[in-house]
C-alpha cells in the first residue's frame, strides 16, 4: 500500500531541501529594502542560485502531487518533515560549517518524532470531498491567520521575523497541498482534459505563488535555521488537520493519541534545538569568483 507514496513524499522533501538551501543563498544578497516588494522577486530572478532553487521546488511539487494521488494528506505531508534534517545537512555543506553533536541529536529527534507519529497515527485516505462551505471557511481562516502573522512579522526584525514568516509560508504551502489534493481527486474520475476547467487548479497556483513570495521574504529576513524548522513543522501539522477536517482522513485515536503527541513533541523540540545550533546560524555563503 505504501510502496509508492512514501518514496515519492521523501523525494519531495529532498527536492524542497535543495530548493531552500539554494534560495537562501540567493536571498542573503537581496537588499533589505526589497522586503515585501515585487522588486525582491525581480532581483532574485536574475540570480542563478535562485533559479536552481525554483527548479528544485518544481521537482518537489511534482513529487508531492504524485504522492497525493496515492496517499492522503495525513500520510504524505508529515513525511515532508524529512526536509528539515536534509536541509541542515545540505546547508552545512553549502555554507561550509560543521554540524555539532547537539545538532545531530536534534536531527535524530526530528526523525524519531516523525517515525513515532506516523506509526501511531497510521493515517489512511479519506473519502469525503469538501463542499462550498468547507472551502470558504477553511480559506477564510487560513488567509486571516497568515495575514495577521505577516502583519506582526513586518513590525519585527531578524530571526523573529524569519520565524513568523516561516510559519506563514508553512500554512500557505499546507493549503496549497489541500488544493493539490482536490485537483488529484478530479483525476480519479476524469482524464487530464478535466484539469483546465477545475477551479482548484487555479486556486492551487495562486496559493503556491503566495507561498513562494512568503518563503522568499522569510529567507531574506533571517538565518535558514530560523526559517526551516518553522516552515517544515507548520506545513505537515496544518496539512494533517486539513486532511482530517476537510477530506475525512482517518488517524488512530484513543491511547494512540499519547504516542502521536509524543512524536509531535519530539519534532517540535528537535526543531527548536536545531534552530539554536551555533554552527548552522552562520549560514552566510562562502563567496566564489562566480558569486
Amino acid at each position: 500500500m505504501l510502496l509508492f507514496e512514501v518514496p515519492l513524499a521523501v523525494s519531495a522533501a529532498a527536492a524542497n531541501a535543495v530548493a531552500s538551501v539554494l534560495q537562501r543563498r540567493a536571498a542573503r544578497t537581496a537588499p533589505p529594502s526589497y522586503a515585501f516588494r515585487a522588486a525582491l522577486i525581480w532581483d532574485l530572478a536574475r540570480n542563478p542560485w535562485w533559479l536552481g532553487g525554483i527548479g528544485a521546488l518544481i521537482a518537489g511539487f511534482l513529487f508531492q502531487a504524485a504522492a497525493l494521488t496515492r496517499g492522503g494528506l495525513a500520510l504524505v505531508q508529515p513525511l515532508l518533515v524529512a526536509e528539515l534534517p536534509i536541509t541542515m545537512l545540505l546547508a552545512a555543506r553549502m555554507f561550509r560549517t560543521r554540524i555539532d553533536l547537539v545538532s545531530w541529536i536534534a536531527i535524530g529527534m526530528v526523525t524519531a518524532g516523525l517515525a513515532s507519529f506516523l506509526a501511531a497515527a497510521s493515517p489512511s485516505p479519506g473519502d469525503r470531498i469538501p463542499g462550498l462551505a468547507g472551502w470558504l471557511v477553511s480559506a477564510g481562516v487560513t488567509g486571516a491567520v497568515i495575514t495577521s502573522l505577516a502583519v506582526v512579522a513586518v513590525g519585527m526584525g531578524g530571526a523573529a521575523r524569519a520565524v513568523l514568516l516561516g510559519v506563514c509560508a508553512g500554512l500557505a504551502f499546507a493549503y496549497t497541498a489541500v488544493l493539490m489534493k482536490r485537483a488529484t481527486r478530479v483525476l480519479e474520475y476524469n482524464d487530464l482534459s478535466a484539469l483546465p476547467v477545475t477551479w482548484s487548479v487555479y486556486g492551487m497556483v495562486a496559493a503556491g505563488l503566495c507561498s513562494l513570495f512568503l518563503l522568499q521574504n522569510a529567507l531574506q529576513s533571517g538565518p535558514l535555521v530560523a526559517v526551516q524548522p518553522a516552515l517544515t513543522v507548520t506545513d505537515p501539522v496544518a496539512s494533517t488537520a486539513y486532511g482530517v477536517v476537510l477530506f475525512g482522513e482517518d488517524i488512530r485515536t484513543g491511547p494512540w493519541i499519547l504516542l502521536e503527541l509524543a512524536g509531535l513533541g519530539l519534532i517540535l523540540y528537535g526543531s527548536v534545538l536545531l534552530s539554536r545550533s551555533a554552527p548552522l546560524r552562520r549560514d552566510v555563503p562562502v563567496m566564489t569568483a562566480e558569486g
